[in-house]
């Protein structure tokens, strides 16, 4: 197509993913409440364990508000990505070969499941155990010794929530991102078995970047990190002599 059909086509397909963020915003932020506690669960579920009256706290009038809207885009994000990935596939496929398309195609699968993945294992198994351990750091009331109890700010603790969501989803990828560039002879699988040493570093390195500093949350995703290295590794092992055999 002309230069002209293709702007048209990049606006087409950027307008149709407006409007389904857009969309997706509304019905999240009706919904926002609901998703709020969702997300607060599994810190209420430790609170309630604890005993007594707990609650989440804002110091600011527009905090509330401010906060329910941040949870809107977050589950507008979320659930409108489909379509945003649909779009880009749509926009781009019809210039690819259909051996670039077979090629393709287990990639757009396996991304979106691995970060629901990744999505997973934060929310059920990182956010219970990081949760009890900052909540041992609470003092109960003794005689001349004032008590540390938790009041949990909700802008807080959603940014750290949707954060490591974010994290751990994205973290995920990893096993898409290398077979890729393995399959477009970027990397080999030589290179992927040498430089393990280094992987597994960085791969800790990141973990203390993105998580919060504790040891709970680092190792939870830099353990994952490493397997899934390993897992690229297979793959890209497969693949390689895949191609060789069809040579």
């Amino acid at each position: 197509m002309p230069l002209i059909e293709h702007l048209m086509e990049l606006r087409t397909r950027l307008l149709w993913s407006v409007i389904a963020f857009g969309l997706a915003f509304a019905v999240c932020y009706y919904f926002s409440t609901a998703i709020y506690g969702f997300l607060a669960r599994p810190l209420a579920d430790i609170l309630m364990q604890q005993g007594g009256e707990r609650r989440m706290i804002f110091t600011a009038l527009y905090e509330a508000f401010f906060t329910y809207l941040k949870v809107a885009f977050f589950g507008a994000t979320f659930f409108s990505f489909p379509i945003w990935a649909t779009q880009l596939w749509l926009f781009v496929a019809p210039g690819l070969y259909r051996s670039e398309k077979r090629a393709i195609a287990p990639f757009l699968v396996a991304s979106p499941f691995l970060f629901v993945m990744g999505a997973a294992l934060a929310y059920y198994f990182i956010f219970p155990l990081a949760w009890k351990f900052f909540i041992t750091f609470e003092t109960p009331a003794s005689e001349g010794v004032l008590p540390i109890q938790l009041e949990a700010k909700v802008s807080e603790y959603l940014s750290l929530v949707m954060h490591m969501i974010l994290a751990f989803g994205v973290a995920f990828q990893l096993p898409v991102l290398l077979t890729l560039l393995v399959k477009v002879n970027i990397l080999s699988v030589e290179s992927l078995k040498k430089g393990r040493r280094y992987a597994i570093v960085g791969m800790f390195v990141a973990a203390a970047i993105l998580t919060p500093p504790d040891i709970i949350s680092q190792v939870g995703l830099a353990v994952p990190l490493i397997l899934l290295y390993e897992i690229s590794i297979l793959v890209a092992t497969w693949m390689t002599k895949k191609k060789k055999d069809e040579e």
